[in-house]
């Protein structure tokens, strides 16, 4: 029985599929923005096609699909989901407006604000109240929500957030007014905040609840679509999606969660990255998956990914944990452009995967990244995608040859400043994962992945000074691969009310045992296998106001000085997170959480046969920009084997995507077939 996993990404959707002994088998296909579902489907008759079945005969031979999608994060950045109305406490409908009373920067007087997903109008305030610890001061006015529900009916709403003051402590306002709904507008979808976000922090809670009621509809419909077109081309295993904290649930909790799945892919190379820490015994990491539209960047340290729930995207905050992932907007597609005052910029536009980059011969007209890598001799037109797509290098260099006008520039010169524009933009996302976080990336190996990402990588590492470089066989589908190492996971949380007097250690245990109860049984209606949990506590000290995330996994909840323990716990991770603690000041204890994480079985890789150490034969011979314009060895990827070793310049060439080794950096090929590249320092 194989096991799939399928990545969307913003120009080509990755499949891989495993079989029991571990040997994978990937392929690409155009992605398919109208409809994801389209390019998912196409993609799994070509990787029917590699392992010489019908596309029926592998969903039938299936019996898990793991999916990573960019649905959600596609309605949120083009503004294309449901249309909402908010219900909310009266007198707190512009909560969503006035935020947190912070702009990203303080000193722009003129950005504007982001722009709500709910306008006021719809915004609609509910005459009840509950006091700050869950008792009712205002009991829920009939009349008041029947008027906020005829407003709903009259605007059209396809969708509604509930979010009452304080519900996080006691649900039953919300639960009476979404019994209501029903009843009312039974085709209208419903989020409300104590399923979404039970936990305090009025703000997060209700844009949180917003952005689900957002982007929900347009994920169950397009879920609910993949499910049906699997079905009928025979698949009758189960389909799991994978959520932005990198763990994976059943259709139903990702349509019911819908705000989880916003950093559904990018999730995937992370997990992807966590299993390669475990598979060459490296515990630190950065993953760098560069694909066609936008570079992902994260952090492995100590074999462990952080999780966050600091997320933001498109100007919404959404306040679910999610893998700490940053995006930036370089990729293969990023479109070149001179601005009036002859100034080249690389991106943030995309060419994305219709047209795409002019040498795709899509009429695209646009200079972008492949394009300069084309000229630059990097990417070989012919070999493009194994050779069934091959790239148009007349149109590349006719694009590049406009941008070189613009600058006053040879043809040549202009693409080495694209090339050298995006290494340099890749870079700085990588010192806002590292150095501006107190951590120095020099420490760490670069794990490249994405099909771009091989082309860029050592000059993003020597910027950084990056010593090591790690490619595995599988990097262009990386995430796709990642995604089948994912465990089931379920979170559930509770704020701790009281802040501000010190928890009592019968109260952390009761909340924690309720907790996992809460969790494990929920996870057990989906999973059948072993359930580990996962405690830990978000906290801060008495005057900040944010918290950070503390595990507990490794507490003593017996022992008799437990709050001691998770106190001490604190300290130390405020202290490796900003170089500081305060042991004398007070503790707040805010939000319990339990993660049940049901463990599927982890797979194995192929091992390729190993070669008597040394040099292997390159294949063929290209010119292409190492310094000056030379003869560079061409190598396969397929044929290189455990013990061989060269030394660059050189190229390495696989179906879907190449590497560039240059002048006298190292590559050994280790025991699963991937390449560890060592820098040249210079000095040598």
């Amino acid at each position: 029985m194989f096991t799939i996993g399928v990545d969307v990404g913003g120009t080509f959707t990755d499949l891989v599929a495993s079989d029991e002994a571990g040997h994978a088998v990937f392929a690409k296909a155009p992605s398919t923005p109208e409809d994801q579902s389209i390019g998912v489907m196409a993609g799994l008759e070509e990787l029917a096609g590699r392992l010489k079945l019908s596309r029926g005969e592998l969903l039938a031979a299936t019996a898990r699909l793991v999916h990573g999608t960019t649905v959600a994060t596609n309605a949120l950045l083009e503004r294309k989901g449901a249309k909402v109305a908010l219900l909310t406490t009266e007198g707190h409908r512009d909560v969503i407006e006035m935020r947190e009373g912070l702009k990203p920067n303080r000193y722009d007087l003129r950005s504007p604000p982001p722009e709500p997903l709910v306008p006021r109008e719809l915004r609609l305030g509910i005459l009840e109240r509950l006091k700050a610890n869950g008792d009712v001061l205002i009991p829920l006015e009939k009349k008041s929500l029947d008027e906020g529900l005829a407003a709903i009916q009259e605007s059209g709403a396809a969708s509604v957030a509930v979010c009452f003051l304080h519900s996080y402590l006691n649900p039953g306002h919300e639960l009476a007014a979404v019994e209501r709904l029903a009843e009312a507008l039974p085709g209208v979808s419903v989020s409300r905040s104590s399923d979404v976000l039970p936990q305090i922090k009025e703000y997060e809670r209700v844009s949180t609840t917003i952005v689900n009621a957002y982007v929900e509809p347009v994920v169950r419909r397009y879920l609910t679509n993949l499910g049906q077109r699997l079905v009928e081309a025979g698949f009758k295993g189960s389909l799991f999606i994978v959520l932005s904290h990198g763990g994976m649930a059943p259709v139903g909790e990702a349509s019911r969660l819908a705000a989880g799945t916003v950093l559904s892919g990018p999730a995937g190379g992370v997990s992807g990255g966590r299993r390669c820490a475990e598979l060459l015994g490296i515990a630190d990491l950065v993953p760098f998956d560069m694909g066609g539209t936008s570079t992902d960047i994260s952090l492995i340290s100590g074999g462990q990914a952080s999780l966050s729930a600091d997320g933001m995207l498109a100007g919404q905050r959404i306040a679910l944990r999610s893998l700490d992932i940053a995006s930036i907007a370089a990729g293969g597609g990023s479109i070149a452009h001179v601005d009036a005052s002859g100034t080249l910029h690389v991106g943030p536009e995309s060419a994305g995967s219709l047209p795409g980059p002019a040498c795709y011969g899509n009429g695209g007209l646009a200079a972008t990244v492949t394009d300069a890598n084309v000229v630059l001799g990097y990417l070989d037109p012919v070999a493009f995608m194994g050779g069934k797509r091959p790239l148009d290098r007349a149109a590349a260099e006719a694009a590049i040859d406009r941008i070189a006008t613009s600058l006053g520039l040879s043809r040549l010169e202009a693409a080495a400043g694209i090339y050298r524009m995006i290494n340099l933009k890749m870079a700085d996302g990588i010192r806002l994962m590292t150095l501006r976080r107190g951590v120095d990336p020099r420490r760490f190996a670069l794990l490249s992945f994405g099909g771009a990402a091989g082309l860029h990588a050592g000059q993003v590492a020597r910027e950084l000074e990056i010593s090591r470089i790690i490619v595995p066989t599988v990097a262009s589908v990386l995430s796709a691969w990642g995604m089948l190492t994912s465990d089931l996971r379920y979170e559930v949380s509770r704020t701790h009310y009281g802040a501000g007097s010190r928890i009592a250690a019968i109260e952390v245990r009761t909340m924690f045992a309720e907790l996992e109860r809460q969790a494990a049984g929920r996870l057990r209606s989906w999973f059948d296998g072993p359930i580990a949990t996962e405690r830990s506590a978000e906290m801060r000290y008495g005057e900040q106001i944010f918290e950070i995330d503390v595990p507990l996994s490794d507490v003593d909840w017996t022992a008799p000085d437990l709050i001691d323990q998770i106190e001490d716990r604190f300290h130390r991770r405020h202290e490796e997170l900003y170089t500081y603690a305060s042991p004398g000041q007070e503790v707040v204890f805010v939000n319990a959480r339990v993660a049940a994480v049901g463990q599927v079985s982890r797979r194995g890789m192929d091992a390729r046969a190993a070669q008597p150490a040394g040099a292997c034969a390159a294949h063929a011979t290209r010119q292409a920009l190492f310094g000056t314009w030379r003869d560079i060895p061409v190598y396969s990827f397929d044929t290189l084997m455990p013990g061989h070793s060269l030394i660059g310049p050189a190229v390495i060439e696989a179906e879907t995507t190449t590497v560039l080794i240059d002048t006298g950096d190292r590559v050994s090929v280790n025991a699963l077939g991937w390449l560890d590249i060592t820098l040249h320092d210079g000095q040598t």
